[in-house]
């Protein structure tokens, strides 16, 4: 019976961690769009730690479109695991 309780708490955590993953793409993806609705001239301040700096558009765009590539690929992990 210890094996199942395990296991099972193992896969809830597999899962949670799943979720965790596909809500970050997901906010990536949002941080992405309403970046390109923004104007090009348009200041945007993107948070580095705990500062947030004033950027460029296409940086903070950059910037998150690398981020959303990573967790991508840590989602894909935990698929193929």
């Amino acid at each position: 019976m210890a094996y199942s309780t395990s296991s099972s708490s193992s896969i809830a955590s597999d899962f949670k961690a799943h979720l965790i993953k596909e809500f970050q793409v997901k906010s990536h993806e949002v941080a992405i769009a309403e970046l390109n609705s923004l104007s090009s001239s348009r200041a945007v301040y993107q948070k580095n730690g705990n500062i947030f700096f004033c950027t460029t558009n296409q940086k903070a765009t950059a910037s998150e479109q690398r981020h959303l590539d990573v967790t991508k690929r840590k989602l894909e992990m935990l698929n193929i695991s």
